[in-house]
């Protein structure tokens, strides 16, 4: 479903409030975070029956208020999200779509009851999802694990699979270990065959990384 000249508009306009929002965010949840996950969006959307407006906006504000960085208020996002779709004049019924998907699309541990579906939600989370794999993932997830001061790698420390949401967002676990607790895992979450097929990709970039990441610590390569 093609977008009109006025959700052209409304686009281009959360685009700028946006970017001026997320201008000093942490480096991998800042602007480009967005507007890969944006653009990996409009990619899935190619391939889905779905209504690329509420892909569109939901793509540029699911993380506009990151829990992680308001002191876990998971309610955050959606709030925010909902004054600036109100501020546009955005149809309600619109809105309440877009707040769900901002609402239901984070990982959080991978144990969280899932209460709302759409196939807008399954695009704009595959989306993100991209963009926690391959390259830009590793290098995402050690810029926080910078921006959190926590170590690198700690052979005593080893992940944990089975987190509560809440034990998710409370770790503090060495940076190595969030590849096992999340990212490793993302490939088999995936929602769409574009997705999935992207994500076997850079799945195994990571896999290939770890690999590396080993025989150098232990001075084998």
């Amino acid at each position: 479903m093609k977008t009109t000249r006025i959700q052209e508009k409304i686009i281009q306009e959360t685009v700028t409030i946006v970017t001026l929002e997320l201008s000093n965010a942490e480096g991998g949840h800042d602007w480009f975070h967005i507007e890969r996950v944006y653009k990996n969006a409009l990619l899935i959307s190619k391939e889905e029956n779905v209504d690329v407006f509420i892909v569109s906006l939901a793509a540029l504000l699911h993380d506009i208020a990151d829990s992680k960085f308001h002191g876990g208020d998971d309610n955050a996002g959606p709030r925010r999200a909902k004054e600036i779709l109100m501020e546009l004049r955005v149809d309600p019924v619109i809105i309440d779509h877009v707040i769900l998907i901002v609402a239901n699309i984070s990982f959080k541990g991978g144990n969280a009851i899932k209460t709302f579906h759409s196939k807008e939600l399954e695009v704009v989370q595959d989306a993100d999802r991209l963009d926690a794999l391959g390259a830009i993932g590793i290098s995402r997830t050690f810029n926080y694990g910078g921006f959190k001061n926590r170590k690198i790698y700690d052979p005593e420390i080893r992940p944990q699979l089975d987190m509560t949401p809440q034990e998710y967002q409370a770790s503090t676990a060495p940076t190595i270990n969030h590849f096992y607790e999340k990212l490793l895992l993302l490939k088999d979450k995936m929602n769409t065959e574009s997705g999935k097929k992207i994500a076997q990709e850079r799945h195994h970039f990571m896999e290939q990384f770890l690999e590396q990441f080993y025989g150098e610590w232990e001075g084998k390569l």
